[in-house]
């Protein structure tokens, strides 16, 4: 089973990393990050670099597709080489997905047309303005399609992905492996628990804040 995550620069690191720890646990599983061209690939904090060890043409048909979300989603959002590959392996992957702002990349491609969907909960307003229908969920399932929520819901999403490719049990038996147990020391990942200043700031330095207006 081939699973390609698609790298652009200032991707976000864990959206790509976090399911990647779960989904390489997959019997038979082949992850392969891909890129517009074969090489380094920067995260959004220039700290981290993911080497691309395919063009997109070289991956033609994947099993799955995992897209990233980030800083540099906003550069996808236009035809262009990652569009134009994600419509063609699409066409006959097994499960397409997302992360965070990784759905407006797909929504932007046509690929969420009328479906629901989730994205990172700043960019909701964006998400239905592209054609999607919004939930706020964790992750969310419509078909062959799964996008997840901001960042950190990466894992869990891959984790209900991984119970639909694999089973249940393998699936409790990877999220066991990696010790998946979140016991955060503050109640503020989510809008609806978190503070109202944490909300308002980040808010307000949103790259959608203008869209949002």
């Amino acid at each position: 089973m081939q699973i390609a995550i698609p790298l652009f620069d200032r991707f976000a690191a864990l959206d790509a990393v976090g399911p990647h720890q779960v989904l390489t646990h997959l019997p038979g599983a082949k992850i392969i990050y891909c890129s517009e061209r074969a090489g380094d690939v920067c995260d959004d904090s220039r700290s981290l670099t993911i080497v691309a060890e395919a063009a997109y043409a070289d991956v033609p048909h994947p099993d799955v597709i995992l897209v990233p979300g980030g800083p540099g989603q906003a550069d996808h959002m236009t035809p262009g080489p990652l569009q134009d590959w994600l419509i063609q392996a699409d066409r006959t992957t097994t499960w397409t997905t997302s992360v965070c702002t990784g759905a407006l990349i797909l929504a932007a491609a046509g690929l969420l047309d009328g479906r629901e969907a989730t994205t990172y909960w700043l960019a909701m307003d964006e998400l239905r303005r592209l054609g999607a229908r919004p939930r706020r969920e964790r992750y969310v399932f419509d078909g062959k399609y799964v996008t997840a929520a901001g960042v950190s819901a990466g894992i869990d999403m891959a984790l209900a992905l991984a119970a639909n490719i694999a089973g249940v049990e393998t699936a409790k038996q990877i999220q066991l492996g990696i010790e998946y147990d979140p016991q955060p020391p503050f109640n503020a990942g989510a809008e609806a628990s978190a503070p109202a200043e944490a909300v308002s700031a980040l808010r307000a330095a949103s790259r959608f804040a203008a869209a949002e207006a």
